[in-house]
């Protein structure tokens, strides 16, 4: 990307996870983009971000405002998942490329629409719905060792995930995590991430089969899943998830294969072959800086990536399916969108 001819980006949304992977992020990528306006609800929280920058920036709590500036050419929206599609649309109908972070609807309801909209009205534009596990280069070296076979075929997974969302965990602090206004809470927050790497890695998931419960009363609707798998590959595998309490294991993926096996998480995976056992470390949210450069990309050279919306609403259908299972009693084929 020339230094001269930047991506002009709105940032849309102050919290966490625009601080700690965003802003380094964007950082990190040099001249690709230059921040030309922040959105908060709270201005002061813009004004906290445009005040770091080397450059003038546009602080907003108006949406609309920001959405209006004609510096700005796409925005990045790292809003609750509750107020995501109406922002998403917002977004599309100003002519702004768009790169949202996960999910983009809570619901498969409300992500087709957002689909059909977009390619009825607004396919020149760039929409990434974004997903750093699929950018990931450790997840990305698993997907090489599966789909070489180096290991042999996978012969079963299971992916147990001990995640201690207490008062004292940042997330924790985001109180519409916890507000209940969308399905599955925190089951669906961090398990999109989850479906992700289960389906990057393996393949697509034809049916789940799961059980939830609330084992905390500040993590509502429900803080702890497990779930029966079974993939188009005919390959089967367990997904079991807490985020009532942590513990001393790994929360990883663990891939067993014909000739060896996987042991994942992003950032790290573990390789055991016939030769002994390898393991390939990358730094944390690199995924985050892979996914801006490749909408980067796909804005100036028309490319395509990994993170399209189509593959970010299949997450949701995952995770969808595994609580309609555990309403129901039954399994179910999480509906395609890939």
């Amino acid at each position: 990307m020339s230094a001269n001819n930047p991506i002009r980006l709105g940032l849309v949304g102050t919290g966490i996870f625009a601080r700690d992977a965003y802003l380094p992020a964007l950082q990190s990528l040099g001249t690709t983009f230059e921040i030309t306006a922040v959105y908060s609800r709270h201005l002061e929280n813009a004004e906290a971000i445009t005040a770091k920058l080397t450059h003038a920036a546009n602080a907003y709590d108006d949406l609309d405002a920001l959405l209006d500036d004609d510096h700005v050419e796409a925005v990045a929206l790292l809003l609750p998942i509750h107020v995501m599609p109406d922002a998403i649309e917002q977004a599309l109908a100003a002519g702004k490329h768009v790169i949202s972070e996960k999910p983009a609807a809570p619901d498969v309801a409300t992500g087709r629409k957002l689909l059909d909209l977009y390619h009825q009205h607004h396919a020149d534009q760039v929409w990434m719905v974004a997903e750093n596990w699929r950018y990931d280069p450790a997840l990305s070296h698993a997907v090489e060792m599966v789909r070489s076979q180096e290991v042999g075929a996978p012969l079963i997974c299971h992916w147990p995930q001990y995640i201690d969302v207490s008062p004292d965990n940042k997330y924790y602090q985001t109180e519409w995590r916890r507000s209940g206004a969308f399905p599955g809470g925190f089951l669906l927050d961090g398990g999109v991430h989850h479906v992700a790497g289960l389906r990057l890695i393996l393949g697509e998931i034809a049916s789940v089969s799961a059980v939830t419960t609330q084992m905390r009363p500040d993590l509502p609707p429900a803080d702890t899943l497990n779930a029966a798998l079974e993939f188009d590959s005919g390959l089967t595998g367990t997904y079991s998830v807490t985020y009532a309490h942590g513990a001393p294991w790994p929360s990883a993926l663990y891939v067993v294969c014909e000739r060896g096996a996987l042991r994942v998480q992003p950032g790290e995976v573990e390789i055991t072959a016939e030769d002994g056992v390898c393991r390939v470390e990358r730094a944390n949210y690199v995924g985050v800086e892979r996914e801006l450069a490749a909408f980067a990309t796909a804005i100036r050279e028309g490319t395509s990536h990994d993170n399209t919306p189509e593959a970010g609403l299949q997450d949701v259908a995952v995770i969808e399916a595994m609580l309609r299972s555990a309403e129901t009693g039954q399994r179910i084929a999480p509906e395609r969108f890939v």
